[in-house]
């Protein structure tokens, strides 16, 4: 009888050994679940579904055109106003766009206010809104932690409202946009992020947007674990802008660029070559020429841009992103070759629009 009592307490005292951490990692799990969905609840209305439609006819002799789906992707309530911000490439080539809330049956119909499509940035206002509409809680991604939380709500593959949840996986990423343009800046996540997620918000723990889903990184076209988001501060600095012009407004040096396959025939090896100088921008102002032409049709390259603020600029992109950070009336410093000998400028920032 005691070999069996003890054999019990020993049996007893296994089972608490192996319970301890059992039971620890139950109660961190379920604080995890309870964060996540706390999140859900308290942001889903303002996650939407955005549908895409455009005009098109069945065939040359149809004169009445028939709206169909040119694409389907999420966005988010930007204000109280009605704003819905979005991926351009959501929105791109679309006549009419629809948009679904969480729970509500009835499809609101939205105009395109306008995009900035170097930043895959769209907005859209409600014509008509719903009775509660409750904007996104804005929050900053200047101060992200890579191994933070983050989570994802969309539609994926049309499964509407979908939560997913991973970490901040990089920061600072440089993605190829649509526009042309690298996107510099991007939050690199683990979140799983499909098709139907472009324009949905990436969140951080307390719910607060931090991100843009907008791009993955996958041989099969779906989620590899490797997606990435515009930064809410780009968006933030953006959107305002778009609501009120329609555009961004960028400061600029007030010159056009000759295209990159330019600079082999002038047998120019770095630099970027100036085409045309606005007569009113900064660079005229600072004694800059661009490209000029004699009397018999014979063209001469004027002065080519090695450096703006000590930064190497061989392209399109590299000046873009050399004046993104930028505000009107800032000055900056131009380094340019002019008949083989380099020389230095200071440059006053116009403001122009993309």
């Amino acid at each position: 009888m005691k070999y069996i009592a003890l054999a019990f307490l020993l049996i007893l005292f296994a089972n608490n050994i192996y319970a301890l951490p059992f039971s620890g990692e139950q109660k961190a799990m379920l604080e995890s679940e309870k964060n996540t969905i706390h999140v859900f609840q308290n942001t889903v209305q303002s996650v939407v579904n955005v549908s895409n439609l455009k005009k098109a006819r069945r065939g040359w002799f149809d004169m009445q055109a028939i709206e169909v789906p040119a694409g389907a992707g999420s966005g988010f309530v930007w204000d109280e106003e009605g704003h819905i911000v979005t991926n351009f490439h959501v929105v791109q080539g679309g006549d009419k766009f629809l948009i679904n809330f969480k729970g509500d049956k009835k499809q609101y119909e939205a105009k395109l206010v306008g995009a900035e499509p170097k930043k895959d940035t769209a907005v859209l206002k409600l014509i008509e809104k719903p009775k509660n509409l409750k904007p996104i809680s804005v929050g900053k991604s200047k101060d992200l932690i890579v191994g933070q939380k983050a989570m994802a709500i969309g539609n994926p593959f049309g499964l509407d409202h979908t939560i997913t949840s991973g970490i901040i996986s990089a920061l600072e990423r440089k993605i190829p946009g649509i526009g042309q343009v690298t996107i510099h800046g991007m939050i690199q996540t683990d979140t799983s992020i499909n098709p139907g997620n472009s324009g949905g918000p990436l969140l951080d723990s307390s719910g607060r947007l931090i991100g843009m889903n907008t791009v993955i990184y996958s041989a099969s076209g779906s989620s590899a674990g490797v997606g990435f988001a515009v930064p809410v501060d780009t968006i933030s600095r953006i959107v305002p802008q778009i609501i009120k012009h329609g555009k961004v407004t960028q400061p600029g040096l007030g010159i056009g660029i000759l295209p990159e396959q330019f600079n082999y025939r002038f047998g120019i090896e770095k630099g970027i070559i100036i085409s045309v100088v606005d007569p009113q921008g900064g660079a005229a102002a600072a004694g800059l020429e661009g490209v000029s032409e004699d009397r018999y049709g014979r063209y001469y390259i004027g002065d080519v841009i090695l450096k703006v603020d000590g930064k190497e600029v061989n392209n399109f992109d590299d000046i873009y992103h050399s004046l993104d950070s930028k505000k009107r009336g800032d000055t900056v410093e131009v380094e340019y070759l002019r008949e083989g000998k380099k020389r230095r400028k200071k440059v006053t920032l116009k403001t122009y629009v993309n």
